[in-house]
């Protein structure tokens, strides 16, 4: 397996690579956020190691690139700092997994292996339907470049949707997903679909939330 270890301290670099090719990795060193976007970009690899704190370009910038290019491989983000925020900032960005310096050697090569076991599957940091996008940690949604206000239910109903763009899905999925439970009458998800559609779609002369008879409802990315 090939990995990607992006990390300005040469001498952790260096040793993060001995490491790793002792425990059977194939692995490329970069020592900049430029440098390392670069590699990840035009190499193959199964899995990079991210550091936060780089010279020329952020981790957190190396990783939200990748993904708005849908790069998917998997990525562990290594930082000095152990915040519950910095954490959540790099999950939110795309992030697969994060250590916090310093770590357990034998914990990293465990998350590695997680993350080789799992591998690259698509899960953009923002989501997309048409011109219509939602982006879940800053909870903002837009319709091209207007910004659309939602009420906290709205706004999970639309994310679900989104999740599922494109499938259809029926009342009691929808109850499951954004009420949590069954018990709550199926007519509120009408109503709520009545909600969002009157904001998302409306206004800009679309009709990508559809209902399909008998069956649910369905979210299209072209809704003309």
């Amino acid at each position: 397996m090939r990995v990607l270890v992006v990390e300005d301290e040469r001498r952790m670099a260096a040793a993060l690579k001995r490491g790793l090719q002792a425990e059977g990795f194939a692995v490329d060193l970069a020592h900049d956020g430029e440098d390392g976007l670069h590699c990840a970009r035009t190499g193959e690899y199964d899995v990079v190691v991210l550091d936060i704190m780089l010279p020329k370009l952020s981790g957190y910038n190396v990783c939200k690139q990748l993904r708005a290019e849908e790069n998917w491989v998997p990525i562990l983000m290594l930082s000095a700092k152990d915040g519950e925020y910095d954490m959540a900032d790099g999950l939110d960005l795309g992030a697969d997994d994060y250590l916090a310096k310093p770590f357990s050697y034998v914990v990293l090569v465990a998350r590695l292996r997680a993350l080789l076991r799992r591998g690259g599957t698509r899960r953009p940091a923002v989501l997309r339907a048409g011109d219509l996008s939602l982006d879940p940690a800053r909870r903002l949604v837009a319709r091209g470049e207007a910004p659309v206000e939602l009420t906290p239910r709205e706004f999970s109903l639309l994310e679900f949707l989104m999740r599922r763009h494109d499938e259809v899905v029926s009342k009691s999925e929808i109850l499951e997903h954004v009420w949590d439970t069954y018990d709550t009458d199926p007519n509120v998800v009408e109503v709520y679909v009545g909600y969002l559609r009157r904001k998302i779609d409306t206004p800009f002369g679309r009709n990508t939330l559809q209902t399909v008879r008998g069956a649910g409802y369905r979210l299209v990315g072209d809704g003309n």
